[in-house]
């Protein structure tokens, strides 16, 4: 059975917003840094808004997920993935670090760090 953290990675893989949104509670606090930008949201909608509108796009298409589950630091668990991508710019690959926080089966924080997409060498 996939955590919490993983199926977060395999809902953005397939672009599924309503997966997506299913695994934040009502009231999140939500922040995210890119390399030219940092990203905040508080709704589930506005997370799937900044994760799928803005960081992956549906031309951006997700070949492979490699994901991995950290034990976790006290009450904060984390998960890292790597995306194969392929998009107009050609094959690319991005790394996201996230660190989240549950309560019940809703994910109540989450912080998020990307790499950016880097040429696929």
């Amino acid at each position: 059975m996939s955590t919490i953290g993983e199926r977060f990675a395999d809902a953005i893989a397939v672009h599924d917003a309503d997966a997506l949104a299913e695994l934040f509670a009502d009231e999140v606090d939500f922040r995210g840094m890119t390399p030219r930008q940092s990203w905040e949201a508080t709704k589930p909608a506005e997370v799937v808004d900044v994760v799928l509108g803005h960081w992956f796009e549906e031309t951006d298409l997700i070949g492979s997920v490699a994901r991995a589950e950290a034990a976790p630091v006290s009450d904060t668990s984390h998960v890292s993935y790597r995306f194969d991508i392929e998009n107009e710019d050609g094959a690319q690959v991005a790394e996201q670090q996230a660190y989240y926080r549950v309560e019940g089966d809703r994910i109540v924080w989450m912080r998020v760090l990307c790499s950016g997409f880097r040429p696929r060498s």
